[in-house]
């Protein structure tokens, strides 16, 4: 039970940061490539029509989690709690950027708003991967200095960096050298997302601009990859041995390379659906690839003191999960109605379609 649980929400959180994912990317390549006002209302349309209906799938994976795994949510919610009131404060405006752009003609508010949307969409792509490179890493369980546990062995609370700003600290921050390649990836990867669904849904006269932008970011992610996983290998020497135990899991880091050799033929390709699933391919394969290196461990410990959290370990009753299935399954059901409708409703391309006025 508690395995088919951690394949829910991984696929939750995985379509999360797809379809919301785009929208951060959009809003990457709003702020760097965008520079007539055609261009920045067409790509604000682009994020803006689906960005309430995308993020619905990441209340539903907080909800599953809390049902499924009550230690673990409470162990995160309460160790990540600073920069987790700092992603809330950046999806807050990077909302209301996007609907508050279109309130007035003037230019100056337009810029404000603009600025909001860019921004936030950026820092949400970087904190998301310094999140994801934190549960890789591990965190203090426990709070442990001096041999000495300051608090009960799920709980942890970390600081934005610790001062010497390394992961092999025995007491490591939110933010290091390592966290931020990771989160570096997350931005060149949603950047790429972003400007393919931009490419697919709009006729933005710096489409084929985007074209060339994908493949040069794609160069950056491919060196970046390399790089992250020679750091990965030493800040957690036993971080790929899940795949030769099993090397079935080996599918998982196949769908990223197989997204990361495709986006490096973006010219080549004749559809943009093409683009945008190769794309989609290095979220897939990337996310997975990260969750299987560490299954069935959902959180390392950095001290040899407290055990690290794992689905067993941190799971609600049998009998809990049992009960929590139903409820999840008529909420999966309804997520998925109200995505097929809304996407639906927004087939094709949106340049006519009128948005924030």
């Amino acid at each position: 039970m508690e395995t088919f649980w951690f394949i829910a929400i991984s696929i939750v959180l995985v379509i999360f940061f797809i379809l919301d994912g785009y929208d951060f990317g959009a809003g990457i390549i709003h702020l760097f490539f965008a520079k007539t006002e055609k261009d920045k209302e067409v790509i604000t349309k682009s994020a803006g029509l689906f960005w309430d209906s995308n993020e619905v799938w990441l209340v539903a994976a907080g909800g599953m989690l809390f049902m499924a795994f009550p230690t673990f949510y409470a162990s995160v919610f309460s160790g990540f709690y600073l920069p987790l009131i700092i992603v809330l404060w950046l999806i807050i405006f990077r909302a209301i950027g996007l609907e508050l752009r279109g309130q007035f003609k003037f230019q100056m508010w337009k810029d404000i708003w603009d600025k909001s949307f860019g921004l936030s969409s950026l820092l949400l792509a970087l904190f998301f991967g310094i999140a994801l490179g934190n549960i890789v890493r591990g965190v203090n369980l426990g709070g442990v200095e001096n041999g000495e546990s300051a608090y009960e062995g799920h709980y942890f609370f970390l600081p934005l960096w610790d001062s010497s700003f390394s992961p092999l600290s025995k007491t490591p921050g939110i933010i290091d050298w390592f966290t931020i390649i990771i989160g570096l990836i997350a931005v060149v990867t949603l950047a790429i997302h972003g400007a393919n669904w931009i490419i697919l849904k709009t006729n933005s006269s710096i489409n084929s601009y985007l074209k060339n932008i994908i493949f040069k970011l794609n160069i950056s992610l491919a060196v970046l990859t390399i790089i992250s996983l020679a750091v990965w290998n030493m800040v957690n020497p036993n971080s790929f041995n899940n795949f030769g135990h099993k090397p079935y899991l080996l599918i998982f880091p196949c769908i990223y390379l197989a997204g990361l050799i495709g986006l490096f033929f973006i010219k080549k390709l004749k559809k943009d659906i093409h683009a945008f699933t190769l794309s989609t391919l290095l979220i897939v394969g990337g996310i997975t690839s990260s969750l299987a290196s560490l299954f069935p461990v959902i959180l390392p410990s950095v001290n040899t003191i407290h055990e690290p959290l794992t689905i067993y370990n941190t799971s609600a009753s049998e009998y809990g999960l049992s009960v929590a299935m139903n409820w999840a399954l008529i909420g999966f059901i309804l997520l998925i109605i109200y995505a097929i409708v809304q996407k639906r409703l927004m087939a094709g391309k949106i340049d006519h379609m009128d948005y924030g006025h």
